[in-house]
Order: structure tokens, then C-alpha cells, then sequence
């Protein structure tokens, strides 16, 4: 049994919407999509479908990533007990910008993601103003790491503290999101929001 013969067995069936007309099988595509979240550049992607007897150019595959990630929804509603939070600057067409990120430590997943032009309280309080009407936050205890965030949380009346451990997912996270900056040259060339996303 080949590889995509297997993807075919196992794909996920609410993307077929997305994949409509398209002249590659949808576990490829999803497949591709895949590699991708995991840190495989575009053109390392290519590669492996090359390794497996699909040959597909970069530029498809860019495609099939993008038309994915508008077609998903928002991440799903939770009510963590532990938070982490914490930010990273990054260069957006020769401009520093901050990506401030949170993340359900028990759940592990991804709560927001957020990009802006400056670093200091109120952005994280608007950051933290953006997660508490997503999510139920009002018994979570927040972990991070500056005090803009303490000041932040006070506004909203909510708990944090300082923790320099417990944040090591979202120094994962930024891990991987610096890897892909480095792909582009060290500067990402779009808008804020292509960051984000």
C-alpha cells in the first residue's frame, strides 16, 4: 500500500469543502498541510511529496496551506486553569513588531495569537482584553514573565503571577515561528495579519 493510498484511508472528511476542484487527491493536500504546521518549509515539503511520488510545485502547496487556514475556524471556546503568555519581536518588512502569544497549559493548545507595532502594557492588556472574551478565564491563573502583564491583569481583575519555568511551550511555539522568520530571510515580507495568521 503506498503512502497516499493510507492518507486516503485516514484524512479528515470536513475538509472536503475546502478542497473542491482540486486536481490533487484531499489526504495529499491535507497531508501537505501537516508538514507544514510542523515546521517543514514549503519547498521541504515538495520534497518529501517528491520522496513519495507526488510531484507538486511550492507555489501549490502555499496554496493549499492558505486556503486551509482561511477555512478552519476559530480555535475552540475552553476554559483553562493555567495560562501561559508571553511575546516575541519579529521584523515585518524592516519593522520591529511584537507577537504576543497564549497557550492552555493543560490543554496545551494555542488560546490567541496577536501582532503589534509596540511592546509595553497596553498592548498586553489589550491582548489579555482579546482572550478573556474568547475564553472563560475568570478561575485562570496566568504565567509570564514582566510586570506589563500583572499591570494588565489588575485592569481586568484577574490573577497572574511570575513564572519563568511553566512558559516553555510558548517558547517552543516561538522557536518554531523564528525558524519560519529565518526562512524569509530574517524579515517577514506581508501584513500583520499574515503573520498572525
Amino acid at each position: 500500500m503506498t503512502l497516499v493510498d493510507l492518507l486516503s484511508e485516514c484524512y479528515a472528511a470536513e475538509f472536503d469543502e475546502a478542497w473542491e476542484r482540486e486536481r490533487t487527491a484531499t489526504p495529499v493536500r491535507v497531508f501537505a498541510v501537516r508538514l507544514y504546521a510542523t515546521g517543514c518549509s514549503l519547498r521541504e515539503t515538495q520534497a518529501i511529496f517528491r520522496l513519495i511520488g507526488v510531484e507538486r510545485t511550492h507555489q501549490a502547496i502555499w496554496h493549499w496551506v492558505h486556503r486551509l487556514a482561511d477555512g478552519m475556524p476559530d480555535p475552540p471556546t475552553v476554559q483553562p486553569s493555567r495560562v501561559a503568555i508571553d511575546e516575541t519581536a519579529v521584523k515585518i518588512n524592516g519593522n520591529w513588531s511584537w507577537v504576543y502569544n497564549a497557550i492552555g497549559l493543560d490543554s496545551r493548545l494555542v488560546l490567541d495569537v496577536a501582532v503589534f507595532g509596540r511592546r509595553e502594557t497596553d498592548p498586553a492588556a489589550a491582548f489579555v482584553h482579546r482572550l478573556t472574551e474568547k475564553h472563560d478565564l475568570s478561575e485562570a491563573v496566568f504565567l509570564v514573565d514582566g510586570y506589563d502583564y500583572l499591570t494588565a491583569f489588575s485592569r481586568f481583575g484577574l490573577s497572574g503571577q511570575l513564572d519563568y519555568v511553566e512558559r516553555n511551550l510558548i517558547a517552543k511555539w516561538f522557536h518554531t515561528l523564528k525558524m519560519r522568520v529565518d526562512r524569509f530571510h530574517n524579515s517577514w515580507v506581508g501584513s500583520r495579519a499574515s503573520v498572525r495568521e
